[in-house]
């Protein structure tokens, strides 16, 4: 019997009709690892839409979902909201009250789902002036909020589970499914709508790059699922029978990570790039041989080309260096992890090239929200993979070059539109092309390499143009820095705003009996500026001599999404930045 999968919660059904297992969603309470088998997720999420129906939801009402960790709840909620023709709504946990009041407005959210009560205290501040929201609702046990668990009892009785099943099949491919605020680096955020189609098709043509061996493969799953990326994959995980593990939080994600042994996971060049320094800065607290065959084998990891490009004799130290260096690091990340997968911002060559050495390939990917979210990505079978590109496209998504360098792309996964702007949805498309706002290239492979951001590609007052994330990502292979904004628009030369690696840098003052009190005292401190102008110098030999960074200066803070300085994907907020830290412009340009 053949299953066809047009809607987001077909997956969920295929899943028991394929591959169902005791182990489909696992999260850890208070210690322990807790499974739901398919079956389970299938009868908590027809009661929860029992429970919904009960409440008076119906089809095409909005319902807000917010979780500061992903779990279990959220996957089940989300079938439940999406079979009886309803709207998913995640919401980034980060973001201000202000925008929770703005998101539950502009969508119309009739609920609100959370998970704790630091969520729920920001929710229900702003719960009187939000007319159409009329409840909320816990996870966890939450002082003077609804829960979860009451909605189970409400929804247990199944006499109204055929009004759930007519619903369900009344649910078309191209209806709405989701809508995703997207918090850019500027303005007010924009409600992505994503059809069912739109997301299936994404995962069905992103599934013959997944490279996983058989449904006994495990995943840790920590990317915020409010975010499109993340939230397809488990789709995709869905669809394999794979076992989704939630990790318990970015913090504990080592020891969850010794804990399920996974096979496969996804990251941020951010993350990746933390586990880097921090098996970096284990190699340099070793002595003598064992120090020198550490930072022989990171040498040798840096030097790898895949496909054994390099030869036999590269290839022979390779394999010794796995055997004697290699093998700790992957033991130190579960001692099963082959493959993760990076994407939502550029990944620094030299990290794909050590993790490969090592034997955990990056799989390096390129996509939007608008496009839900896969356009291209790299695997190691079939020579799809080269290391600086974002692979090439996947089945059925078609992308080309514009005439300015812009990436524009074509295909099923292309977004229904941004909710109430259809001004603001026409800006973006020409004719069935969506304009990515990316600049980049094909080469002659026919791999997508991205070479900027369109709107922060800026000219200085000699008329030169210059792509500040090529910059910003070639100096962020510095240990020392650890965030750097580049500027310089209408100016005679770039600069750059930098956030020191604070962490590092005092390690590395103290190595050199250098004293600093705080982090005051670090960013004023001449000898550490003058290392961090050693780096930049570094950095600037791989660019033309007018878009090199002449001068920088330091933040004391640590940017964060907390202070608003970075979205919750880590991207840096141009204008919050030059407004916060324009003291530093002015003195930068006098």
């Amino acid at each position: 019997m053949s299953f066809e999968i047009t809607r987001l919660f077909d997956f969920l059904y295929y899943q028991n009709h394929t591959y169902p297992t005791q182990k489909s969603l696992v999260t850890k309470y208070n210690g322990t690892w807790v499974a739901t088998s398919t079956s389970e997720f299938i009868e908590k999420a027809n009661t929860l839409s029992r429970a919904l129906l009960r409440l008076g939801i119906k089809p095409n009402d909005k319902i807000a979902v917010i979780s500061s960790t992903n779990r279990t709840e959220w996957n089940i909620l989300d079938v439940a909201i999406l079979q009886i023709g309803a709207q998913n709504v995640p919401i980034y946990p980060t973001i201000g009250k202000n925008d929770y009041k703005y998101i539950f407005n502009h969508s119309e959210a009739k609920l609100c789902f959370l998970s704790d009560e630091e969520l729920f205290q920001k929710a229900n501040a702003v719960l009187n002036e939000c007319p159409n929201l009329s409840d909320i609702y816990s996870f966890d046990k939450v002082k003077d909020c609804k829960n979860l668990e009451e909605l189970f009892n409400l929804g247990a009785d199944g006499s109204n589970q055929i009004e759930v099943d007519q619903y369900k099949d009344e649910v078309k491919p191209d209806d709405l499914a989701t809508i995703i605020y997207t918090s850019g680096t500027t303005g007010v955020p924009k409600g992505v709508m994503l059809s069912h189609n739109n997301v299936v098709s994404n995962v069905l043509d992103s599934n013959p790059r997944l490279p996983i061996c058989d449904s006994n493969t495990k995943v840790l799953s920590f990317l915020p699922v409010c975010h499109v990326f993340e939230r397809m994959l488990h789709y995709l995980y869905i669809y394999n029978g794979i076992s989704i593990h939630f990790a318990e939080s970015i913090e504990k994600i080592g020891d969850n990570v010794k804990e399920v042994k996974p096979d496969f996971m996804s990251a941020v060049p951010r993350l990746l790039e933390k586990i880097y320094d921090s098996i970096i800065a284990k190699g340099t607290e070793l002595t003598g041989l064992k120090k020198k065959l550490f930072f022989w084998a990171v040498e040798l990891g840096l030097q790898y080309e895949p496909y054994e490009a390099n030869g036999w004799w590269y290839e022979q130290k390779l394999k010794l260096a796995n055997k004697l260096i290699f093998s700790k690091w992957r033991e130190a990340l579960g001692g099963n992890l082959k493959t993760l997968v990076s994407g939502s911002a550029a990944l620094q060559p030299r990290l794909t090239r050590i993790f490969a050495a090592a034997g955990m390939q990056i799989m390096e990917g390129y996509g939007l929200t608008e496009t839900s979210p896969v356009i291209s990505v790299n695997m190691y079978d079939n020579q799809l993979f080269k290391i600086g590109t974002v692979g090439k496209p996947i089945d059925n998504v078609e992308v080309k070059i514009a005439e300015d360098g812009e990436i524009l792309a074509k295909g099923p996964n292309i977004m229904l539109g941004y909710y109430k702007d259809p001004e603001k949805t026409a800006s973006v498309m020409t004719g069935d092309y969506f304009h990515t706002g990316d600049k980049g290239e094909i080469d002659k492979d026919g791999f997508l390499k991205i070479t900027g951001r369109k709107k922060e590609i800026f000219k200085t007052s000699g008329g030169k143009y210059i792509s500040p994330t090529l910059l910003e990502n070639e100096m962020k292979q510095s240990r020392f820095i650890e965030q750097i904004l580049v500027i310089g628009e209408g100016q005679k030369m770039a600069a750059a705003i930098i956030q020191p690696n604070f962490d590092f840098v005092k390690e590395w003052a103290s190595r050199h009996d250098i004293v600093i009190k705080n982090n005051e005292d670090l960013v004023d401190n001449n000898q550490v500026k003058e290392r961090i102008y050693q780096e930049i110098e570094h950095g600037n030999k791989n660019f033309g001599k007018w878009e090199t960074i002449k001068k920088f200066e330091l933040t004391p803070e640590i940017w964060s999404v907390d202070n608003e300085l970075l979205t919750p994907t880590f991207k840096p907020k141009r204008e919050v930045i030059l407004k916060k830290y324009k003291h530093l412009y002015d003195r930068i340009y006098g």
